[in-house]
C-alpha cells in the first residue's frame, strides 16, 4: 500500500509499535490499521480496519486519521492531521490505552564503500539497534539522544574509568579510578570489571565479566554505554529523567490483605510531585514501592524507561530518599557528618580533595556553608532537614524520595523547606515528598491525592485539585475521606477528564507487562570491609566523645559503682564481706556494660535502614559498636575493679591466683562480663523497636545477673534454674572470681558451687564461657540487624 512521495526533505523516524521496530523513509507513505496490507499492522479492536496515516508534508512528517471510529490521539487531544517527529507518541483508539507508535530519530546511514573496495551487498532489511533494556527511548530524555558516539578499534581494548589516563574518562565520583575494559576479541566485544566498589552493569544486572552483544546497555555510575555496529554510544543520566509508575498494588499476609491497589501515574522530568491523604491511605508503602525498598507485588515503575524492579541493582545509585527521622549523627558538626558519609559512599580510591569538593559544593547548593562548623542538634528543623538532603545529594540522584520532611516544623520552615525541593527540582531532579502539610502544595507541579484502601483519588495539578473533589478547604476533602469510606473515589477519578489529561495523556512509556525482579540484591560496597570499618570507628568515637552526657556517665559510673564494692570489703574479703563485694562488682560490671551498648542500636536504626541500601556492610557496622564500645566498657571495668580492690586484702590461697596474681584474675573476669554485658545490651538494643523501653529492660538486666549469679540462690543441682543460670554471664564470672580467692575457703560453711573451686580447669571453663556468651550475641544480633534491611535485600 505504500506510495512514492514528491522528493523527500523529511528525516528517517524510527517508529516502535507492538514490540516491533522500523525505518520510515521520506520519500513513502505509511499506512495505519488492522487490515494486513498495512505498513504498520495494529491487532486491536478498537483500530480501524483503514485508521491513520504518516506521511511527509512540506518537509516535516504528519499522522492523518482516516475517519477512524475510535480516533488518533496525539498529547491525550484526537487529532485529524497534526506534525509529528522525534519523541511524538501516537496512540490509536483510545487515549489512555489503546496501542501506542513512538517515533524516534534514525541512526545515520553508514559511510559509502571507498572506491578501491566492493560495495557490500545490501542488507534485506534495515536494522534498528536499541538498548535492549529501555522500553521506548524516544519516550525518555537519557536514551533519546546519545551524549557522545565513540567509534571502536577491531582488535583493541577500550578502558572505562575516572583517571585522566583511561581511553574513555567518566568524570563521575561513583566510578572508580579504573573501572572497567570493553575488550574486543575474535567472538565480539567482552566487558570485563576491573574490581570496581561500585560495580559494572550489563542490562541492570551486576557482571565481573560477560559478553556484549549489540543493543546491550553497559552502566557505569551514571553513564549506559550501548553498541552500535562499530561504535560504542554513551548516555548520561543527567538528573533529568521521567518515572512512569504502572498499575502497583501491594498486598500483605499471603495476598488476603490491600494496602495499594490500581495506582498509576506519570512523573515528568524536573517535576516536583506532592503525596498527601489521610494516615492508612498508603503514602509509605507508595513510597517503599517507588523505591524499589519493598516492590509492589504487581505492576510496574519505569525509570526513564528501564524496569527499576529489574535493574534495580544499578539504578538504586540514582535514587535518594530522605526518611522522616534524621540520618546523621546529630553531635557531629555538619561538615564532619557529611564527610564522613562521603567516606562511605564514595570509591576507595576517591582523593580526600575530591570527596572535600564534593561536599563544599553540596553545602553551597544548600545554603549550609555558614552551618559548615556547626553541630547538627543545634540547627533548626529546617536546618537539619536541608542536612540530611545535602547527604544525598552527595551522590547526585536523579530521582529523590522524602517522607514527611516537614513534619514538626512551623509554618515558616514549611514553606522554606518546600521551597528548597522546587529549587532542587528546578536543578534537574525529580521529586517526590510524602507530607501531611497542604500549606506549600502550590509550589509543586503535581499533586497524587490517595484515598483510604490506597487507591488515587486525584492526580494533576494542585491548584485544581480542590475543584475537583467540590471543597473550598482540605479538612472538608480528608474528612470526606473519613466519612465517606464506601465511595468508589479510584473509580470516580479513572472516569474523570483529569484522568485523561493528567494521566493517559502524560504517560511517557506505553503501559507493560512486568518483568520477573532479579531476586534479592546485594547493596553495593563502595568500600572495602576494613575501609569501612575504619571510617565507622573514627565516626562513632567521634559521636560519642561529642556527647557530653555521655561522656559524664562514663566516667562517673565505674568510680561510683567501685567505691561501693570498696566499702563492703572493707580492709579485706572475709566470711562476711566477700560474696557482697563480688557480687556488687559483678552488678557494677553488668550495669556498666549494658548501659553503654542498649540504645546504641535502636537509637541508629533509621541511619542504619539508609546506609545499609547504599553499601554499608553489616558486619562492618556492628564490630565497629563493638570496637568502640568495648574499648570503652574494657576501661571502665579496670577503673572499677581497681576502685573497688586497691589495698584490699584479697585472702587467695597463699596470696596467689589460679594462674596469675589475684587482683589481675579478678579484673580480667570483671573486665570480660563488662564486655559481655555491653554484647547483651547490643541484643537487647537490636531486639526493641522503640528507645524508650531500653530503660526498663536495663533495669531488668541487672535484677536476673543478681538473681542468677549464684551468690544468692543455690543454683548446683537445681533443675531448670542451672540450665538457665548458663545463659546468665555473672554466673560464670562469679565463678572465675570466687575460684581466685578461694571463696570455699574463705566460707567453708557457705557454699560447695563446683564453679567456684580454686583449679585452673574451672577457672578457664568460667572465663571461656563468657567469650562463648559473647560470640552467640554476636551472632544473634547481626541476623536481628537483618530484620531491618529493606525487603528487596533480604527476599
Amino acid at each position: 500500500m505504500a506510495e512514492r512521495q514528491d522528493a523527500p526533505t523529511a528525516p528517517e523516524l524510527v517508529i516502535e509499535s507492538d514490540g516491533s521496530t522500523q525505518v520510515m523513509s521520506p520519500s513513502r507513505v505509511y499506512h495505519v490499521g488492522r487490515d494486513p496490507a498495512c505498513e504498520l499492522v495494529l491487532h486491536d479492536a478498537r483500530v480501524s480496519w483503514h485508521h491513520a496515516v504518516l506521511r511527509t508534508k512540506s518537509g516535516h512528517w504528519t499522522v492523518e486519521d482516516e475517519d477512524s471510529t475510535n480516533g488518533t490521539f496525539t498529547d491525550g487531544r484526537r487529532v485529524h492531521e497534526t506534525g509529528v517527529g522525534p519523541g511524538t507518541v501516537i496512540r490509536f483508539g483510545n487515549p489512555a490505552d489503546g496501542p501506542c507508535a513512538v517515533l524516534s530519530k534514525a541512526s545515520p546511514p553508514p559511510p559509502p564503500p571507498t572506491p578501491s573496495a566492493p560495495a557490500a551487498p545490501a542488507p534485506p532489511a534495515t536494522r534498528v539497534e536499541r538498548p535492549s533494556a529501555v522500553s521506548h527511548p524516544a519516550g525518555t530524555r537519557t536514551f533519546r539522544q546519545p551524549s557522545s558516539v565513540r567509534p571502536l578499534p577491531a582488535a583493541r581494548t577500550t578502558r572505562i574509568g575516572r583517571a585522566p589516563e583511561n581511553d574513555l574518562v567518566v568524570d563521575d565520583l561513583s566510578v572508580s579510578r579504573r573501572h572497567a575494559e570493553l575488550r574486543a576479541g575474535a567472538q565480539g566485544f567482552e566487558i570485563v570489571d576491573l574490581g570496581s566498589h561500585n560495580g559494572t552493569y550489563l542490562n541492570g544486572q551486576p557482571v565481573d565479566r560477560a559478553p556484549m552483544i549489540p543493543g546491550d546497555i553497559v552502566g557505569i555510575g551514571h553513564s549506559a554505554f550501548a553498541l552500535v555496529g562499530d561504535e560504542l554510544q554513551e548516555f548520561i543520566d543527567t538528573g533529568e529523567v521521567s518515572l512512569d509508575v504502572q498499575d502497583l498494588a501491594v498486598r500483605v499476609d499471603n495476598g488476603r490483605k490491600t494496602l495499594m491497589e490500581q495506582v498509576s501515574f506519570p512523573v515528568g522530568e524536573k517535576t516536583l510531585l506532592a503525596v498527601v491523604g489521610p494516615s492508612g491511605a498508603g503514602k509509605s508503602t507508595l513510597l517503599n514501592a517507588l523505591t524499589g525498598l519493598r516492590p509492589a507485588d504487581d505492576g510496574t515503575v519505569l525509570y526513564d524507561g528501564r524496569d527499576l524492579y529489574r535493574d534495580y541493582a544499578e539504578l538504586r545509585q540514582r535514587i535518594g530518599l530522605v526518611p522522616q527521622d534524621d540520618i546523621l549523627h546529630l553531635q557531629l558538626t555538619v561538615r564532619r557528618a557529611l564527610s564522613y558519609a562521603a567516606e562511605l559512599r564514595f570509591p576507595e580510591d576517591t582523593a580526600k580533595a575530591e570527596r572535600q569538593a564534593r561536599v563544599d559544593e553540596v553545602m553551597h547548593e544548600l545554603g549550609l556553608d555558614q552551618r559548615a562548623n556547626q553541630p547538627i542538634h543545634s540547627l533548626s528543623g529546617g536546618q537539619r532537614k536541608r542536612v540530611s538532603v545535602a547527604l544525598e545529594l552527595l551522590t547526585k540522584p536523579s530521582l529523590l524520595f522524602l517522607d514527611e520532611p516537614t513534619s514538626g516544623l512551623d509554618p515558616g520552615m514549611d514553606r522554606s523547606v518546600m521551597h528548597m525541593l522546587r529549587g532542587l527540582a528546578d536543578d534537574g531532579r525529580t521529586v517526590i515528598v510524602v507530607t501531611h502539610s497542604v500549606l506549600s502544595l502550590d509550589v509543586c507541579d503535581r499533586l497524587l491525592v490517595l484515598a483510604p484502601g490506597g487507591t488515587i483519588a486525584y492526580y494533576g495539578p494542585p491548584e485544581e485539585a480542590l475543584a475537583y473533589f467540590g471543597f473550598q478547604q482540605w479538612p472538608e476533602a480528608f474528612e470526606a475521606f473519613e466519612n465517606d469510606r464506601e465511595r468508589d473515589w479510584a473509580g470516580r477519578f479513572r472516569a474523570s477528564p483529569e484522568h485523561r489529561r493528567y494521566v493517559a495523556a502524560d504517560s511517557h512509556q506505553p503501559a507493560r507487562a512486568p518483568e520477573a525482579p532479579a531476586g534479592p540484591v546485594a547493596a553495593p560496597k563502595a568500600q572495602s570491609w576494613g575501609k569501612q570499618l575504619h571510617t565507622l570507628v573514627r565516626r562513632y568515637a567521634a559521636a560519642l566523645t561529642a556527647d557530653r552526657t555521655f561522656l559524664i556517665i562514663m566516667v562517673a559510673l565505674p568510680f561510683v559503682m567501685g567505691a561501693m564494692a570498696h566499702a563492703l570489703a572493707g580492709s579485706a574479703l572475709t566470711q562476711d564481706s566477700a560474696v557482697n563485694a563480688l557480687l556488687i562488682l559483678c552488678v557494677g560490671a553488668v550495669l556498666t556494660g549494658a548501659a553503654n551498648a542498649v540504645r546504641e542500636l535502636v537509637k541508629e536504626r533509621t541511619i542504619y535502614q539508609r546506609e545499609r541500601a547504599v553499601g554499608l556492610s553489616r558486619s562492618a557496622y556492628l564490630m565497629s559498636k563493638v570496637l568502640v564500645l568495648g574499648a570503652i566498657t574494657i576501661v571502665q571495668a579496670v577503673v572499677l575493679t581497681l576502685v573497688a580492690l586497691i589495698g584490699v586484702k584479697l585472702n587467695a590461697p597463699g596470696g596467689k591466683g589460679v594462674l596469675m596474681p589475684p587482683l589481675i584474675e579478678i579484673t580480667l573476669a570483671v573486665a570480660l562480663l563488662a564486655f559481655t554485658a555491653m554484647m547483651l545490651g547490643l541484643f537487647v538494643s537490636a531486639l526493641v523497636r522503640k528507645e524508650e523501653v531500653t530503660m526498663p529492660l536495663l533495669v531488668l538486666l541487672a535484677i536476673v545477673q543478681v538473681v542468677f549469679c549464684g551468690a544468692l540462690l543455690k543454683l548446683n543441682g537445681v533443675p531448670v534454674l542451672e540450665q538457665l543460670a548458663w545463659l546468665v554471664p555473672s554466673r560464670w564470672a562469679l565463678g572465675a572470681m570466687a575460684g581466685t580467692i578461694d571463696l570455699h575457703h574463705i566460707m567453708p560453711q557457705g557454699t560447695a558451687d563446683p564453679l567456684f573451686q580454686h583449679k585452673p580447669g574451672t577457672w578457664l571453663l568460667n572465663m571461656g564461657m563468657m567469650i562463648v556468651l559473647s560470640l552467640l550475641l554476636g551472632f544473634v544480633v547481626t541476623k536481628l540487624l537483618r530484620r531491618h534491611e529493606p525487603e528487596i535485600m533480604r527476599k
